[in-house]
This record gives structure tokens, C-alpha cells and sequence, in this order.
């Protein structure tokens, strides 16, 4: 009995050397070596496959960086409500409804048939600002309908995700949009995509990370009737949230336009679901309160990697998507683990 006593009067043992590492590591350390394993792995299948390397064909990285740069830019904003508890399926669409509008105005005298025959050669400035307000009022119908009424956000923005795909398909007439002007299309080229991911990147993980804007935002996700009785204006939040998030899915959308040199309201297929999945494979949790701007980006750089990798080594495209949705629920299930042992 008294060495019980004695036992449970005893000082805790000290933290072991691991666990004092992991500590002192930047929290995205693991995601980031996940990400090299993967690169790694795909490396020793291409020498054993193709007897090729993966990762010294530059062609190939910079492919993986412009997908990473489409995709990076709508999961900066999709992070932003997952980590309110929200979900944003409409970001696809209004890619595509952004896209379409800014192509129109964007349409140089050698069209043949401009949509807008007054309205050519315009400064590329209006048309890259209009395919940006067309995402921020996407956005903005979405915070509205989530605060006003009550609506689900799932429900919410699947009914924004099929009317804007619809509005870019009446828009166009399932018709591609051509011909955009030099100025426009610079946006698209080279490492522009890129830089524009970044600087996106960057000013919303200062945001989140050192202003009120941040602060507020991870109070809604951890406990939103908690942030209602300090004082937060959860609706007024809620709102600028989803409207960055439409804000930031209409510059991919003009980003993607300026890319290919062309509006199409075919455009943006299932992007939000690799937004997403970003989100999520970065760390970010579906129960809210939870996520990074830097694991996003290192996120949407995994699935890079994977598409890419796959396609190097001959894996089909179908089955490409049944191990993308495979690897969705394997990093949702982990969340869900990782929420239960907190508890």
C-alpha cells in the first residue's frame, strides 16, 4: 500500500527526446515529409517502371507547380471556411463563371464574332476586376444565405455550384470564348500563376495567423456559440469569409482564362473537391477550428505529386480518381480520429 502511495507521489517522468523534438518543430513538419516520401516513392517506381527519374524532368515540375498554382489559390480561401465548420462546393463553378466573364471582356478586334463588339481591346485591368467580382457576389449570395436563412452551407453552396455552372453555360451558349488580349493573358504565363499563388498564400496566413480578422475566424470554428456570447459578429464574419473564398475562386478562374487563352464554362470540373482535399490533407479539420495556410499549400502540392506521379507511370485516369477519393476519406477519417482522442 505504501509503495502506491509512494509511486503516485513521485514527479512525472521528464518528456522523452522525441516528444520534446516535436515540439520545437514547426507544426507542418509531418505533412511536408509525407510530401517528400511521396515524391521519393514515385522516384524509385519511375527508375523501376520506366528507368526514368521523376523528379529530374523539369517540364514535369513545372507542370505540377501550375496545377498546385490553380488549385492553391481556391483552397487558400476554402481553408478559410472549413476552419468556420463551413464547406464550399461552388468554388468549380464560379471558377467558370469567372472565367467566361472575364474572357468576354478580355476579346481582341481579330475575333470573329466578340461578344461585345464595343468592348474590345479593353484594358486588361477591367476584365481580370470583373471576373474577380464575379466571384466575390458568388461569394457574397453564399454568406447570405448561410447567416440570413439558416441554410446548411453544403446546401447552400451546392445551389450556388450548379446555378453558376448554369449561368456560364447560358452566358456562353456552350460556346469556348477566344482571342483575349496579350495584356490578359500575361497574368496566365510563365510563373505568374505561381507568384500569384504565393502572394495570395502569404497575405492570408498573416491574416489568419496576426490579425483580429484570424483570430475571430478560429474562435467561430472552435465554438461559435461561445464567439456569439464574447461579441463577435458571427454573421458578419461568416460572411467575409465566403466572400473571400468566391473572391479568390473568381481570380483562379481569371487566372486559368489568361492561362489557356480561353473562357469556357466547362472549366473549373470539380475543383473544389481538390481544394478540399488540400484543405484537409494540410491539416485543416471539417469540425472546425482547425487549419493552416501553410498546410494547405503543402497539401495542394501532395496532390500534385500524386497526379502527376500517376500519370508518369501509366496509372489510368479513372483509377487516378478512385485513389483521390480514396486518399479524401483516409485523411477526413484521420481527422475524425485525431477529434475523438481529444476528447
Amino acid at each position: 500500500m505504501s509503495n502506491v502511495k509512494l509511486s503516485a507521489e513521485q514527479p512525472s517522468a521528464s518528456p522523452s527526446l522525441f516528444g520534446s523534438l516535436k515540439q520545437k518543430l514547426p507544426k507542418d513538419t509531418g505533412i511536408f515529409i509525407v510530401m517528400v516520401g511521396i515524391a521519393l516513392i514515385f522516384e524509385i517506381i519511375g527508375w523501376y517502371v520506366r528507368g526514368q527519374s521523376f523528379l529530374a524532368n523539369p517540364n514535369r515540375l513545372v507542370l505540377i507547380v501550375l496545377q498546385v498554382a490553380i488549385i492553391g489559390i481556391i483552397a487558400v480561401g476554402v481553408t478559410q471556411v472549413i476552419i468556420t465548420t463551413g464547406i464550399d462546393l461552388s468554388s468549380g463553378s464560379v471558377i467558370a463563371l469567372a472565367a467566361v466573364v472575364a474572357a468576354s471582356l478580355a476579346q481582341t478586334s481579330d475575333s470573329l464574332s466578340p461578344m461585345f463588339p464595343s468592348l474590345v481591346n479593353m484594358p486588361a485591368v477591367i476584365p481580370i476586376g470583373a471576373g474577380i467580382v464575379v466571384g466575390l457576389l458568388c461569394g457574397l449570395m453564399n454568406g447570405f444565405l448561410i447567416t440570413k436563412t439558416g441554410i446548411p452551407p453544403f446546401i447552400a453552396t451546392l445551389g450556388m455550384m450548379v446555378s453558376a455552372r448554369g449561368l456560364a453555360q447560358y452566358y456562353t451558349q456552350g460556346n469556348p470564348i477566344s482571342f483575349l488580349s496579350d495584356g490578359f493573358t500575361a497574368i496566365g504565363q510563365g510563373a505568374m500563376p505561381v507568384i500569384i499563388f504565393l502572394v495570395v498564400a502569404f497575405v492570408f496566413h498573416i491574416a489568419l495567423k496576426h490579425t483580429r480578422y484570424g483570430k475571430y475566424v478560429y474562435a467561430i470554428g472552435g465554438n461559435m456559440t461561445s464567439a456569439r456570447v464574447s461579441g463577435i459578429n458571427v454573421n458578419k464574419y461568416l460572411v467575409i469569409v465566403y466572400t473571400i473564398a468566391g473572391g479568390l475562386a473568381g481570380l483562379a478562374g481569371v487566372v486559368l482564362a489568361a492561362r489557356v487563352s480561353s473562357g469556357q464554362s466547362s472549366m473549373g470540373m470539380a475543383y473544389e473537391l481538390d481544394a478540399i482535399a488540400a484543405a484537409v490533407i494540410g491539416g485543416s479539420s471539417l469540425m472546425g477550428g482547425v487549419g493552416r495556410i501553410t498546410g494547405t499549400l503543402i497539401g495542394a502540392v501532395i496532390l500534385g505529386l500524386i497526379k502527376s506521379g500517376f500519370t508518369f507511370i501509366g496509372v489510368d485516369a479513372y483509377i487516378q480518381d478512385i485513389i483521390k477519393g480514396m486518399i479524401i476519406v483516409a485523411a477526413v477519417s484521420i481527422d475524425m480520429y485525431r477529434n475523438r482522442s481529444k476528447r
